[in-house]
């Protein structure tokens, strides 16, 4: 059963990870966007990752885990080069969104990863209810990439 609770945590600390990066890479795009429009998703978004951080880590808890309390070096690397981006005056909004729209293409994917491991019924749950909103918030930010690029024409 230890065995098994540990596969467990390793999953979901992968998730946790990724929902620590989510919430910083869009406090760094709301810094970085001037949209006004823009600010205000981003900020609905790091609330967003920062619950779903919150019920990750009770989870972990619950299986005997101990919660990781930051996000991933490639999270780090991401937010970084966003940074870069538009420090350089790469077109600011369209830029930011095609890194959130990356941010949320690797979202994805990770949700896809857990929900084909053996997890037990109630964390299956939450991954598949969870992996669920990862593919509605990709598909509002490349929505919304696509209507900025649309506009840069």
């Amino acid at each position: 059963m230890a065995d098994t609770n540990s596969q467990v945590v390793e999953v979901l600390n992968d998730l946790l990870k990724n929902a620590h990066d989510g919430a910083q890479s869009y406090r760094v795009g709301a810094e970085e966007t001037e949209s006004v429009d823009l600010k205000q998703r981003f900020t609905s978004l790091v609330t967003y990752h920062e619950k779903t951080a919150q019920e990750l880590a009770t989870l972990i808890a619950t299986y005997g885990g101990e919660p990781t309390e930051s996000g991933s070096i490639g999270g780090a690397v991401h937010r970084g080069w966003l940074k870069v981006k538009t420090a350089v005056g790469a077109d600011s909004d369209h830029s930011i969104l095609e890194e959130a729209e990356r941010g949320e293409d690797a979202n994805v994917a990770r949700y896809r990863k857990a929900s084909k491991e053996a997890l037990p019924a109630d964390v299956a749950a939450v991954v598949s209810r969870l992996a669920a909103n990862a593919q509605q918030s990709h598909d509002i930010i490349k929505a919304l990439r696509d209507q900025a690029k649309a506009q840069k024409r």
